[in-house]
């Protein structure tokens, strides 16, 4: 697979073996472009943007700038106003409950689903401790799906937001965004999307979609940790208070008072990270090369191929199986604990998460401690399917199963 030489990690071995990363719901590798493109930043451009009138300030503020239109593009924002850089979804998500949430009262209600990441839970309970507001949860399904009932059951004239995932990180499923946004407008709330699991991995479009908040993390599409991207409507984004005061995000200060700078750097104070900025930039031009309707497709492949060697393997239970899901395959085997499991694959060379990845709710929804989870993207192979099911085979044996 030619795009697999793109990634310099792939070509180590773990254990002896060679490595088969699965966990790229996690984070995934990041391609040499990336990384060379965020190392020419430190060796040729270093300086701070926006404040500096000299060369290398400049160069620095085009390319960070740069990645700001790359990043409109790619979620077809209205205007680059739209697109502020964070550090990640989880800073994102809060950074709108603070702001935003400042005009919540008692009595008003937030609606989230039952499989959302902690990152759309915790910030909304914080958020209801300091308003009196309070939050509700729609269920979900045997299979892992949202209860469409108990979701509109829920929404009523009190709801102010609804916060939901486009991709379940814990169990895979896709929800119907467009749908539960368009539900959430007709009863007078804000939408925010968490799409952390989504960027990378199915076409995003704002726009289309009418959502009023978007939220995902450069590290799982293919760039450096400690970006992130908050899409808001430039309307509401204006109608916001700042969240963290400092340079960059004012444009008088005086002892008496400050005023605040234009969108988007209302929200972007202090330095940046600058190269995670020009980093993102670039995973996103890798990504639009290869197409996300065709990572969409190869992925999905692997995910069928996976989903049907998975009867195969005596104690297995899936945990997520609903019929629209993106490439996770979350399972427990038998009575054996998934630590347990995954330390048995990581001597196999076979990354995997394992654990409750931060979606304690879900795991006590299908009544098991922590899953097992195999995530697939643009550079796993079939073969390295085939490596997580042989591994198994050794969990089996070493349990005596």
């Amino acid at each position: 697979m030619r795009l697999r030489g793109d990634f310099p990690i792939l070509e180590r071995r773990v254990h002896g073996k060679p490595l088969v990363y699965l966990d790229n719901a996690a984070t995934s590798q990041k391609p040499r472009c990336v990384i060379e493109r965020e190392a020419r930043y430190y060796a040729e451009t270093n300086a701070n943007v926006h404040r500096g009138i000299h060369s290398l300030s400049q160069e620095a503020t085009d390319a960070y700038e740069g990645a700001r239109d790359e990043v409109q593009r790619f979620v077809n924002a209205a205007k680059r106003e739209e697109i502020v850089f964070v550090r990640g979804t989880t800073e994102a998500i809060n950074l709108v409950a603070a702001s935003f949430g400042q005009r919540l009262k008692p009595g008003d209600e937030i609606l989230i689903t039952g499989m959302e990441h902690h990152s759309n839970i915790v910030p909304w309970q914080l958020l209801c401790e300091r308003s009196g507001a309070v939050l509700r949860i729609a269920s979900i399904t045997d299979a892992g799906e949202l209860n469409q009932e108990s979701f509109e059951r829920r929404l009523g004239p009190h709801t102010r937001i609804v916060a939901i995932t486009h991709v379940s990180n814990a169990l895979g499923t896709i929800n119907p965004v467009r749908e539960m946004i368009a539900l959430a407008h007709a009863h007078g709330a804000v939408a925010l999307v968490d799409g952390a699991q989504a960027a990378p991995h199915l076409p995003v479009d704002v726009q289309a979609l009418d959502c009023d908040f978007y939220a995902f993390s450069g590290h799982k599409l293919y760039g450096p940790t400690g970006i992130g991207v908050l899409y808001g409507k430039a309307a509401l984004l204006e109608s916001m208070p700042p969240w963290q005061g400092g340079g960059d995000m004012i444009r008088q200060v005086t002892f008496a008072r400050s005023t605040w700078n234009d969108l988007p750097y209302k929200f972007e104070a202090g330095t940046p990270n600058i190269a995670g900025a020009i980093g993102l930039g670039a995973a996103i031009n890798y990504v639009a090369g290869i197409g996300l309707d065709a990572i969409a497709a190869h992925e999905h492949a692997l995910l069928q191929h996976a989903t049907a060697l998975a009867p195969e393997v005596p104690g297995l239970r899936l945990i997520g199986t609903a019929p629209e899901k993106s490439c996770i395959l979350s399972f427990v085997l038998d009575d054996v604990h998934a630590h347990d499991v995954g330390t048995i694959l990581d001597h196999e060379g076979v990354a995997v998460r394992t654990g409750h990845h931060c979606a304690m709710p879900v795991m006590e929804r299908f009544g098991v401690p922590a899953t097992v989870r195999a995530s697939f993207a643009l550079y796993n192979t079939a073969a390295e399917v085939d490596a997580l099911f042989a591994a198994l085979v050794k969990v089996r044996e070493v349990f005596g199963r």
